[in-house]
């Protein structure tokens, strides 16, 4: 081979070696920039990604207190008043009498004229025997004949002993019974009688029961009046029964104050049985209802 053929042959060579090296570079740098995308992909992926928003933060207790209980008062019923009767005459007994009237009022304070009479008296006689009225010569008002047959038929029917002892009694009679009781027991007086013009027994409506049965709870066969009549079979039956048949007691545990009369277990007055079912149905007495319901009474 010639000197000029062999230059020619290592300057291809070096060439040749030249190429190589420059795409061996570029090769080179092409994985370098790869790797560098690489690596900074997670910063760009996390930078899409939506942050959180702040925590809200709740106001402290003592920013904002809770609200105190405002107390709001309930409405209250308003009681209604009760009227108190006063003992004030309005006019004379004489032109005011009960006329037949089923509540007149008759109390201590109220009382009747001396005048003053049923005009339709019969005697219990004529409908009842002996056995009920003992013999005692006893008037009432014709108008408490019928129920009261019907109410002494019942407790007899019920194995009871019904006895009447007192229906009307005139004002002279009264009078003559008051006297008696002052006489005998002057500090007791007004519990054991009504003076005259004060008994609901003038009215012809009103009847004392009694019971044979009594002595056995009061101790003593002489007494016909006791407080312990309501003990008695009859006592019972008639402060359970007697408002179905009109009748009421006038002189209840509680109506003290109101009639002045103590408790009369046994004196029951005839009111029809409309009035005796208020009565019963308002857990009231006589007395009462009429001082709130009716114009005021005389006073003779």
């Amino acid at each position: 081979m010639t000197r000029w053929a062999l230059m020619w042959v290592v300057i291809l060579s070096g060439l040749l070696l030249a190429s190589c090296q420059e795409g061996k570079q570029a090769e080179n740098t092409a994985v370098a920039r790869a790797q560098s995308s690489e690596i900074s992909e997670p910063s760009e992926i996390s930078a899409k990604l939506p942050t959180l928003a702040p925590t809200a933060v709740l106001p402290s207790a003592a920013a904002a207190p809770p609200p105190t209980a405002t107390a709001i008062p309930l409405p209250t019923s308003t009681p209604t008043p009760t009227a108190t009767p006063t003992a004030t005459p309005i006019g004379p007994c004489d032109g005011r009498m009960p006329n037949g009237d089923l509540l007149t009022i008759v109390t201590k304070t109220y009382g009747l004229s001396s005048a003053y009479a049923p005009d339709d008296l019969v005697p219990l006689a004529d409908y009842l025997g002996n056995d009920v009225t003992l013999g005692y010569p006893i008037y009432v008002r014709a108008v408490m004949i019928e129920p009261l047959l019907q109410m002494i038929q019942d407790m007899k029917a019920a194995g009871l002993e019904p006895q009447i002892l007192s229906g009307y009694r005139a004002y002279s009679e009264q009078a003559a019974a008051y006297a008696k009781w002052a006489a005998e027991f002057p500090d007791r007086v007004d519990i054991l009688s009504a003076p005259p013009g004060h008994s609901e027994h003038q009215l012809g409506l009103t009847l004392d029961f009694g019971s044979p049965h009594l002595p056995e709870y009061s101790g003593d066969p002489t007494l016909q009046f006791h407080t312990y009549f309501y003990k008695t079979p009859e006592g019972v039956w008639l402060s359970e029964n007697a408002w179905k048949y009109g009748f009421t007691l006038s002189y209840p545990r509680e109506a003290q104050e109101l009639t002045g009369f103590f408790y009369e277990p046994w004196h029951y007055r005839y009111v029809g049985v409309e009035m005796a079912t208020t009565l019963q149905n308002a857990g009231t007495y006589l007395t009462a209802y009429q001082l709130a319901n009716q114009p005021e009474p005389c006073i003779p």
